[in-house]
């Protein structure tokens, strides 16, 4: 069970699904007045759209492919720089080497997202873009982060794969910036198997990210389009099916962040006592997915003896979301000659090393949260899980 929305796929994501294969039309185009034509993917687009108060959206095939269109549609060139933190999941990376650009890695801080004042100082003059990514459901700091990018006029394109639902003063993560990207699968808040959508306010940026995901077509959200194709493309579409899934279980978003909340409160307020223990900070508490509690140790080493008798990780020992765990990408910024390596974001591995991520509705090894507790979990379960946790101490 690694994420919250695939806890819950029941009638609603069936009902969806079994329309799309009765009307035999599985292609993400037809005729509005075509009985037969469902149109899930347009439907989703719109819905998803209007929940995040933005103009456009856009389903693609996974949250790596959103993150390629949204550098595609700035068009970022080959040679420039993108500011990303040191602990996201690999796709960050990728997305922005295979659009032949150049990840310029920052330090993050206790809120485990990138530190607005490390981005300060890794801007060059071939700096274009700050990537900040809402790291395990929580918001970066989005006002400071926008600051910088007006002064020194950098585009701001939010990876919040991993924070759909979420939001930051009362404005949908992914929104703030010029375009926003997210991810739908198994392990994120809402989810349909693989797939990813991004959203902009921007036309322009819009027209081209879908260009970019569809053969250079202009966008047309139904009905196929024959000649006029803007730019050189590729194909990121999503099919019917795909769009019946996400679009069940975009309507069960509220439900999901909302009982994900009530259960973290309950989660947390039994470990807030704890000596020696501190909570992840987070720069807009009332707007978090929830899908995760992280607590911070003062020392490397305890944590450590914790999460061995728990039966986890501490995050920094987790999967690819730490750089330096990340073989492939090391080699690659080995032979661009750039900092790679344990050791190379000190500030970065100091954190992660004393942190332990706590599942309250992502259950996955790959991000250190093996222990913990589901959206399914009871009140007496969640008590349980808390006085374990206390006993490993």
């Amino acid at each position: 069970m690694p994420g919250p929305g695939n806890a819950l796929i029941g009638e609603e994501e069936l009902q969806q699904v079994v329309e799309v294969i009765q009307s035999g039309h599985v292609f993400r185009y037809g005729d509005l007045e075509d009985p037969h034509y469902k149109h899930k993917v347009y439907t989703f687009e719109r819905e998803l759209a209007q929940r995040c108060g933005v103009k456009h959206a856009l389903a693609v095939t996974s949250g790596s492919a959103a993150l390629i269109c949204a550098l595609k549609a700035v068009n970022l060139q080959p040679g420039d720089e993108v500011i990303v933190p040191a602990y996201t999941f690999v796709a960050t990376y990728s997305s922005i080497i295979f659009c032949g650009g150049i990840p310029v890695l920052a330090e993050i801080d206790e809120s485990l997202n990138i530190n607005p004042a490390d981005i300060q100082k890794r801007i060059t003059a071939k700096t274009r873009v700050i990537m900040p990514v809402h790291m395990l459901g929580n918001a970066c700091d989005m006002d400071a982060i926008t600051k910088i990018a007006d002064q020194h006029q950098l585009i701001v394109i939010e990876d919040a794969c991993q924070a759909n639902g979420g939001s930051y003063k009362g404005r949908a993560l992914g929104s703030i910036g010029a375009v926003g990207t997210y991810s739908l699968n198994i392990f994120k808040t809402i989810t349909a198997g693989d797939g990813g959508a991004l959203i902009t306010n921007d036309d322009n940026l819009y027209t081209r990210a879908f260009a970019f995901h569809d053969q250079g077509h202009l966008p047309n959200r139904a009905g196929v389009e024959v000649g006029a194709r803007s730019i050189l493309g590729i194909n990121f579409r999503v099919n019917e099916l795909t769009g019946a899934m996400a679009l069940a279980q975009l309507r069960k978003l509220d439900t999901i962040i909302q009982t994900l909340r009530e259960k973290k409160r309950k989660f947390k307020s039994l470990l807030t006592d704890i000596p020696g223990l501190t909570f992840r900070k987070l720069p807009d508490p009332d707007g978090e997915c929830a899908t995760l509690c992280t607590v911070i140790f003062a020392d490397a080493d305890k944590a450590a003896d914790v999460a061995e008798k728990l039966g986890t990780t501490t995050v920094a020992r987790s999967g690819w979301h730490v750089y330096a765990n990340m073989e492939h990408f090391n080699r690659w910024l080995a032979e661009k000659k750039l900092p790679h390596g344990k050791g190379a974001y000190p500030i970065t591995d100091d954190i992660l090393s004393r942190a332990i991520n706590l599942s309250v509705g992502v259950v996955d090894a790959g991000l250190g949260s093996a222990f913990g507790i589901n959206i399914h979990s009871t009140d007496s379960e969640i008590e349980q899980t808390a006085e374990q946790f206390r006993n490993c101490l």
